[in-house]
C-alpha cells in the first residue's frame, strides 16, 4: 500500500529573521553533546522517531552510527529538564554552501504539547549562526509532529520547496 506524504523544505538566512521563543523555566538547559555518543543519537532517534516514521537509520549497526556523529560536520545537542533527557536537534554543517541543515530535532513524547518545540527551534537556530554560515535549512514531512511546519513558520523560516512523495 503506498502513502502520499507531503514534504516541506525550509529555511531562514539570517539570526535577525529568527522570531525566537525565549521563554523557558530555568529549570531547563540545552547542551553540545561533546564528547558525541552514538548511544544518545540511536535513543532520540528511535524512541521521538516511533511516531513519525524515522525508520531509515533502524537498520544501523552500532559501527553506522559511530561514523555517523564522529563526523566532524555534526554537532548534537540535547534539551534536559534538570537531569532528564526531553529532546535534542543534529546540526550538520554543510562547508561548500555555507549553510547549516537541522537534520533531526525533536522532544520525547511527555514533553510535547509544551512550547517546547519552540524553544528547541530556537537554540537551534542560533547555535546553526554561530558557523558563520549564510543560510540555515530543514525539510518536515505530515508524518512528523502536527505542530512542525507551524513551528517553523513561526520562528521565521520560509518554504522554498515543497513536494509529495510516496511511501
Amino acid at each position: 500500500m503506498n502513502k502520499s506524504i507531503d514534504r516541506n523544505y525550509l529555511e531562514i538566512n539570517s539570526l535577525r529573521d529568527l522570531k525566537e521563543s525565549v521563554y523557558i523555566s530555568n529549570d531547563y538547559s540545552v547542551t553540545l553533546v561533546d564528547p558525541c555518543n552514538f548511544q544518545l543519537n540511536k535513543f532520540f532517534y528511535k524512541n521521538i522517531g516511533k511516531k513519525h516514521h524515522w525508520k531509515d537509520r533502524l537498520v544501523w549497526n552500532d559501527q553506522q552510527w559511530i561514523n555517523y556523529v564522529s563526523d566532524y560536520n555534526l554537532k548534537t545537542y540535547v534539551l534536559k529538564y534538570k537531569e532528564d533527557l526531553a529532546g535534542y536537534f543534529e546540526l550538520i554543517l554543510h562547508n561548500n554552501s555555507e549553510e547549516v541543515e537541522i537534520a533531526y530535532l525533536g522532544l520525547l513524547e511527555e514533553y510535547q504539547n509544551k512550547k517546547l518545540g519552540s524553544y528547541l527551534l530556537s537554540k537551534a537556530i542560533k547555535e546553526a549562526f554561530f558557523k558563520k554560515i549564510k543560510r540555515v535549512w530543514v525539510h518536515t514531512c505530515s508524518l512528523d509532529h502536527k505542530n512542525a511546519l507551524n513551528n517553523y513558520l513561526s520562528r521565521g523560516m520560509k518554504i522554498f520547496k515543497k513536494e509529495t512523495i510516496s511511501i
